[in-house]
C-alpha cells in the first residue's frame, strides 16, 4: 500500500506518519508539506529517520501534485488551522484549507484513490456552542453533562476556518459520489501530544506546559477571564490509532463521518489544566486575566465518542494526565524545541 500524508510534517502528520510506518507491513508512506509552518523542519527529520520521503510541494499547487506518484490512499492532514488567522489571512485560510483539498481530490480521482479526511469540531455552530453555557454556569463548566454529537447544528457561523473544513466535507461527498471512490471525515475536537508547537489559539495544552516548565507567563482568555472554559483532550497516539483501525477496516466502513476526541473523562478547565502543570512541574507561575475573547471562541466542547465506539469498538486509551505527562517528558528531554513557545 502506498499512502500519502499532507501536512505530513505537522504535529498530527509526522507522528501520524511514523506511526503507520511501524504498524502496517510493506507500506510506503510519503509526505506533502511546504515546511513554512514553524516547528516543520523538525518534524522533517523525524520522518526522514523513519525512511519517509516529504515532497515540499504547497497545497495549492496541483501543477505539482498531479506529478507525484500514484498513492492507494491520502490522509488529508493539512490545514491552516488557527481560528484567529482567519482574519488576519481569510486568502491564506481559504486557500490552504479549501483549494487545497479540491486538489488533493482531483489527485486522488486521478489515482483512484481513498481519501481519510480530518475535519475538525470547528464545524459546529458557535451560537449552538454558546448556547450550552448560556443555559448553564460556566463556574460549573466541568460538571455540564452535554456531550457533542454528529448531529449537532452546523447551519450557523462556525468561523471561516470552520467553514472550510465543513465545505471541504461537503467537497469530498460530492466528488467522490460521481467518481466512485470511498472516504472517511474524522471531526477532531483538541489533539496534544509531543511534537505539537503549541500557541494560545491552537495546540494549547503543551504550550501551557512548556509555559510552566520555562516560568513564563500565560493568560486566561475570555468569558471572563477566570479559566472555567472547557475543553476534551485526546492524545496523537489515540488519534493515530483510530486512523489505522480505519485503514484496516476500509473495505467494511467507508462514507462516514465520525466526531472523535477525548470525552468526558478528557474534559479539562484551563483553570484545571493550570493546576496540573503546577504538579507536575513544581512551578507556580503568574496567570493574567482578559475578560473578552474573539467572536469566534467557544466557552464548551466536549465530544460525543458513541458512534466511532460502534463502529470499530474504540475508545481514547490515555487519559488527561497521561497526555500532560508525555508532553512534560517530551520537553524535558528536547530542550531545543523551547524556543518554539516563547
Amino acid at each position: 500500500m502506498k499512502i500519502l500524508i499532507t501536512g505530513g510534517c505537522g504535529f498530527v502528520g509526522s507522528n501520524l506518519a511514523i506511526y503507520l510506518k511501524k504498524k502496517i507491513k510493506n507500506v510506503k508512506i510519503s509526505s506533502l508539506d511546504s515546511l513554512l509552518r514553524e516547528g516543520s523542519l523538525e518534524n522533517k527529520k523525524r520522518l526522514i529517520k523513519s525512511k519517509i520521503k516529504n515532497y515540499k510541494i504547497n497545497i495549492e499547487n496541483y501543477k505539482k501534485i498531479k506529478l507525484l506518484p500514484k498513492f492507494d490512499l491520502v490522509i488529508d492532514c493539512c490545514a491552516e488551522p488557527a481560528i484567529e488567522i482567519s482574519k488576519k489571512e481569510p486568502d491564506r485560510v481559504f486557500n490552504t484549507n479549501l483549494v487545497g483539498t479540491f486538489n488533493i481530490l482531483k489527485k486522488c480521482d486521478k489515482d483512484r484513490a481513498n481519501i481519510i479526511f480530518l475535519s475538525s469540531s470547528r464545524v459546529y455552530s458557535i451560537y449552538n456552542l454558546r448556547k450550552i453555557i448560556k443555559n448553564s454556569n460556566l463556574k460549573k463548566s466541568l460538571k455540564i453533562k452535554k456531550k457533542i454529537d454528529e448531529k449537532f447544528p452546523t447551519d450557523s457561523a462556525s468561523s471561516l476556518y470552520g467553514f472550510t473544513k465543513f465545505a471541504s466535507e461537503k467537497l469530498i461527498k460530492e466528488f467522490f459520489f460521481v467518481n466512485k471512490l470511498k472516504f472517511i471525515i474524522n471531526r477532531f475536537g483538541v489533539i496534544a501530544g509531543p511534537w505539537q508547537f503549541g500557541k494560545q489559539d491552537q495546540g494549547f495544552v503543551p504550550l501551557w506546559v512548556a509555559r510552566h516548565i520555562n516560568k513564563m507567563k500565560l493568560s486566561y482568555i475570555g468569558f471572563g477571564g477566570k479559566g472555567n472554559q472547557v475543553r476534551d483532550v485526546i492524545h496523537i497516539d489515540d488519534v493515530s490509532n483510530i486512523i489505522y483501525l480505519q485503514i484496516l477496516k476500509f473495505k467494511e466502513i467507508y462514507n462516514e463521518t465520525f466526531n472523535i476526541g477525548g470525552g468526558p473523562l478528557n474534559a479539562i478547565s484551563l483553570k484545571n489544566l493550570t493546576a496540573k502543570c503546577e504538579k507536575i512541574t513544581k512551578h507556580k507561575i503568574k496567570i493574567g486575566s482578559i475578560s473578552k475573547t474573539s467572536n469566534f471562541d467557544i466557552p464548551y466542547y466536549v465530544t460525543n465518542n458513541s458512534k466511532i465506539k460502534k463502529f470499530y469498538k474504540w475508545k481514547p486509551g490515555k487519559s488527561i494526565d497521561q497526555i500532560i505527562k508525555d508532553i512534560y517528558n517530551w520537553l524535558i528531554k528536547n530542550k531545543m524545541v523551547h524556543k518554539y513557545f516563547k
